[in-house]
């Protein structure tokens, strides 16, 4: 099995990229090949997953180089984490809507991540990194699965698909977090091997549609808790208008929605790793490099990666398709088909992936008529922005009419700004023209 990793978040992932694979998974033989055209960090990989591997003692090898042909060759899978120069990019996008100018009034709280004209630029950029791939795919590995991670989740997993790849997605846990499905349960005192949630929705805006503790239904506490204003205002205000509660991060949420009165968009929005977090990662990788992983000094180091690690697993979601095995994992992105039926059948979507030897399960989940609607509104938007990010001028234009996050603001006004921010981001983006 050929596993092709490509990002640069993929450092940050590949001990437990490594782990699931060769530890949990006991994958024989693997071959892991990853894209990184530094000299110095493919030594750091390299040595490192080297180590990891002789310490399974199950047979694999890996591969760092700058080749992407080399990468990709006969890959089964392409674990995607890219988000080429998302933060200087994300700030150049803000400074640009933020103006003070009477002439020119500000729209500072659509610098967004995954929603609204932030959003939108976001998308059109990962795009062509992407549709890039996505090229050098179609030589090396037509039939590949790809493993996504790239943000914006909902609309980077379109593209893939547009381009007739078989693809699932990963984005920000709805099971974590503040309004995470693990905390309500805490909340509600469940114990953990008591806890059963569900989620659906789209990625980055998804919703609890099951909460027990054992075989006791949980959602009607949940449900007066916010109403009281206990799950903060966003939940409460949000209850009265679809009868659902958000799970995952509500700032996410917000971000694909008009403009909240007690809501703002994070200044400074974490991407990856801090300078500070990239150079205790290097340390403890060269450690294992040096030290080996079975050492007590490399085994540490090795533990300590693994504690840092983000909580998403693409591996395991990697072996149980690709094994064909019968499983659950929460909160996949992946085209809806009849799985969400009152969302169009190529909406993606976020829901539990159950298997049954290999074989993708239909739960026809349904959430609340006023809730669907804003999805379907939501996920037009997203889709339309994968064509946008594809050269489609005509999606372009009719995603800044549609898009529920700029209700309220003059459409005509934010499509001007939409193309300043696109000459803006010419070197990048190329000519985006009508």
């Amino acid at each position: 099995m050929k596993i092709a990793m490509i990002g640069q978040d993929i450092p940050v992932l590949l001990p437990t990229l490594l782990t699931d694979l060769l530890f949990a998974g006991k994958e024989p033989d693997a071959e892991v090949t990853v894209l990184e055209g530094n000299p110095a960090m493919q030594e750091v990989l390299e040595g490192y997953g080297e180590k990891v591997i002789r310490h399974a003692g199950i047979g694999g090898e890996i591969l760092v180089t700058g080749d992407m042909g080399e990468v990709l060759e006969g890959a089964d899978c392409v674990i995607y984490a890219g988000d080429p120069q998302a933060a200087s990019r994300f700030f150049m996008d803000r400074n640009a809507l933020g103006s003070d100018d009477e002439d020119n009034p500000g729209l500072t709280d659509q610098a967004r991540v995954n929603g609204g004209i932030g959003g939108l630029m976001h998308t059109l950029r990962a795009g062509k990194a992407i549709l890039d791939l996505c090229d050098a795919m179609d030589e090396y590995c037509p039939e590949t699965l790809v493993i996504n991670l790239g943000q914006p989740v909902a609309r980077t997993c379109a593209i893939f698909l547009n381009r007739g790849y078989r693809c699932l997605g990963l984005g920000r846990t709805p099971m974590k977090g503040a309004n995470g499905a693990e905390t309500y349960a805490k909340r509600l005192q469940i114990k953990p091997e008591d806890l059963h949630a569900a989620t659906a929705g789209l990625p980055g805006f998804a919703f609890l549609t099951e909460i027990r503790d054992g075989k006791a239904d949980m959602m009607p506490k949940l449900k007066k808790a916010a109403e009281r204003g206990e799950l903060g205002s966003l939940s409460k205000r949000w209850l009265g208008w679809w009868d659902a509660i958000p799970a995952g991060d509500v700032t996410d949420h917000a971000e694909f929605l008009p403009a909240q009165p007690d809501y703002i968009p994070e200044e400074k929005p974490e991407f990856g790793e801090s300078i500070e977090r990239r150079k205790e990662r290097i340390l403890y990788m060269n450690t294992v490099r040096e030290q080996g992983a079975e050492a007590r000094e490399g085994a540490m180091a090795q533990l300590l990666l693994l504690s840092k690690a983000p909580p998403i697993r693409p591996m395991r979601l990697a072996l149980a398709v690709l094994r064909e095995e019968t499983a659950e994992i929460p909160a996949v992105a992946r085209r809806n088909g009849k799985e969400m039926p009152q969302l169009a059948e190529d909406a993606v979507i976020e829901t539990v992936l159950t298997l049954s030897n290999g074989e993708a399960q239909c739960h026809g989940i349904r959430v609340p008529e006023a809730l669907a609607e804003v999805m379907n509104e939501i996920d037009e938007t997203n889709r339309l922005a994968a064509k946008a990010a594809a050269g489609d001028a005509g999606a372009l234009r009719e995603c800044v009419e549609t898009d529920p996050a700029l209700g309220g603001l003059d459409r005509l006004y934010c499509m001007d700004v939409v193309q300043a921010l696109c000459r803006l981001h010419e070197d990048v983006l190329g000519d985006i023209s009508e």
